[in-house]
C-alpha cells in the first residue's frame, strides 16, 4: 500500500504496521515543531485546548489558512471562499485535538520506525514546520530509499498552492519509482 499523508493524518500506521506501507508521503509534516512559528502562536493557548474540546473555524480562521505563512500570494483567493463556503455547511466549530497534539504532544511518529521508503515534502514558507525539523527527522529515517523536496513560493497547504503541481508531479515519480536493485 502507498500513502499520502498530510497533517494529523496516519503517519503512525507506518511506524505501528511498517509491513503494511509500500512508499509513504509526507505532505505538510511537522515531526517536533521545534522554532515553527504558528506552534509558537498555538502554544499561548494551549490551557483553552485542554480545557475546550472545540475550537472556532469560522470564515475568519480558514482564510488565514491562506495567510498565515507571509505568503497570500502563492493562493488565489477563490480558493479560500471556496473551502469557507464548504466546510462551513458542517458548522463553524472543530475538534481541538490536532492543535492540542501539535502544541503539546509532539513528536508522534518516532523516525527509525517508519521503514518504508518516504518522500518528504513542505512549502519555503510553511510556519508549521521548519527545514531544521523536518531534516531532523529525514535524517533518522533507517531507508536510503529517501527524499525531501522543497517547494518553492508555497506554505503550509500545499495542496491549494498555485505550485501544488509541483506537488502531484513530485508525487507521482515518488510512486512510479522502480523498486531497488537487491545487493
Amino acid at each position: 500500500m502507498a500513502m499520502c499523508v498530510g497533517e494529523g493524518s496516519l503517519e503512525p500506521l507506518a511506524q505501528a504496521e511498517p509491513d503494511r506501507i509500500d512508499r509513504l508521503v509526507l505532505v505538510a509534516f511537522t515531526y517536533k515543531g521545534t522554532g515553527a512559528p504558528t506552534l509558537t502562536e498555538r502554544a499561548k493557548q494551549v490551557d483553552f485546548y485542554r480545557t475546550h474540546n472545540r475550537r472556532l473555524r469560522d470564515r475568519a480562521m480558514i482564510r488565514s489558512i491562506f495567510t498565515r505563512d507571509s505568503l497570500a500570494a502563492s493562493y488565489d483567493p477563490a480558493m479560500a471562499d471556496a473551502l469557507a463556503d464548504e466546510e462551513l455547511k458542517f458548522g463553524d466549530q472543530v475538534p481541538t485535538g490536532t492543535y492540542l497534539d501539535m502544541t503539546t504532544n509532539l513528536p508522534l511518529v518516532d523516525p527509525k520506525r517508519v521503514l518504508a521508503p518516504v518522500l518528504m515534502m513542505r512549502g519555503d514558507h510553511d510556519g508549521i514546520s521548519t527545514l531544521e525539523d523536518l531534516l531532523d527527522f529525514y535524517r533518522q529515517l533507517p531507508n536510503g530509499d529517501r527524499q525531501f523536496v522543497t517547494l518553492p513560493n508555497t506554505a503550509h497547504s500545499v495542496g491549494y498552492a498555485s505550485n501544488r503541481h509541483l506537488m502531484w508531479y513530485a508525487t507521482r515519480c515518488f510512486l512510479a519509482a522502480p523498486a531497488p536493485a537487491a545487493s
